[in-house]
């Protein structure tokens, strides 16, 4: 099966792009809301080779299509407290309800944000959080790999009952057409996912009218771009 003949339903389902600007990406006057998180350090990119991705891919179409962990919702408190939430999010799923204060703290979160994925991953590892490890996607162009890589690794956190923390940046599109920019950078939990990984459920932080939403993991994969992943 070729990447294209894979990916093919995710990818005739993205429907025409409309704008909606998430409160996380807007200025406001007077600094009263901080720029998110910016990823100063890069995690270490893991290579994974054509063949090995694929037949990963074709073990998990063997499992179940679908999957949709149960979570507790509670949208970041201050502008630059994204990764805290999302890290706090992904932690409910598991069991455990820290304050994004107590999280914050672990991170190392300031009004410049948090760091990277490193440190989402070493905070859901010592929260409460088992076998995380951290993903990167280093380069601005995403490749098929890693893509069908971000796929696989959805699906397996997921079914050990681990959301995935992502750390992004840009605008991302979503199923419903509607775009979520976050200019500076942004931390957001992947809670579910449908068609095998190809789709996912996001929960994102920064807006609680616009809390869920679902993106094709193609699409996910390229806002994480130069970024990375805590699965």
């Amino acid at each position: 099966m070729t990447f294209v003949s894979r990916w093919l339903p995710a990818i005739t389902e993205t429907p025409i792009r409309r704008t909606a600007l998430g409160i996380a990406g807007l200025a406001v006057a007077g600094g009263a809301i901080a720029a998110p998180a910016i990823a100063a350090d890069t995690p270490t990119p893991m290579s994974p080779t054509s063949a090995a991705v694929t037949t990963d891919v074709r073990d998990i179409d063997k499992g179940s299509p679908s999957k949709v962990l149960d979570y507790q919702y509670k949208a970041q408190e201050n502008g630059y407290y994204c990764a805290p939430a999302a890290t706090r999010i992904a932690l409910t799923a598991q069991g455990h309800a820290p304050t994004q204060d107590e999280v914050a703290g672990k991170l190392g979160t300031t009004e410049a944000g948090t760091n990277s994925a490193e440190d989402t991953t070493r905070v859901l590892n010592t929260t409460g959080g088992k076998g995380y490890r951290t993903v990167a996607i280093p380069d601005p162009t995403v490749t098929p790999e890693q893509m069908d890589r971000l796929q696989v690794d959805i699906v397996r956190a997921l079914d050990a009952k681990r959301p995935v923390v992502m750390n992004i940046k840009g605008t991302g599109i979503d199923l419903d057409g509607m775009s979520h920019s976050y200019a500076g950078g942004h931390y957001l939990t992947v809670v579910g996912y449908d068609d095998h990984g190809r789709k996912v459920k996001i929960a994102d932080p920064a807006n609680p009218d616009q809390a869920e939403y679902w993106m094709s993991t193609i699409a996910l994969a390229n806002w994480a771009a130069e970024r990375g992943y805590s699965a």
